[in-house]
């Protein structure tokens, strides 16, 4: 499970393809639930892509907020 302000490596994204590769932070402060379809709003991923919505099996945590 993902925390808020945790740094994760999106390995797929159904949402925006074009942010595969790519890092971002978790916003969510609680899980996702069904009005995101149960999955995480990642922000911060470049200047180009705006927040996208990612589901668990496609990011890989890489840093832990503190």
């Amino acid at each position: 499970m993902f925390h808020a302000d945790d740094k994760v490596l999106i390995k797929s994204c159904e949402d925006d393809p074009r942010a595969t590769g790519l890092t971002g932070v978790i916003v969510d402060e609680v899980p996702p639930g069904p009005l995101t379809g149960g999955r995480w709003t990642v922000h911060r991923v470049s200047w180009m892509i705006g927040p996208l919505l990612c589901h668990d099996h496609e990011l890989q945590l890489l840093t832990k907020s503190a």
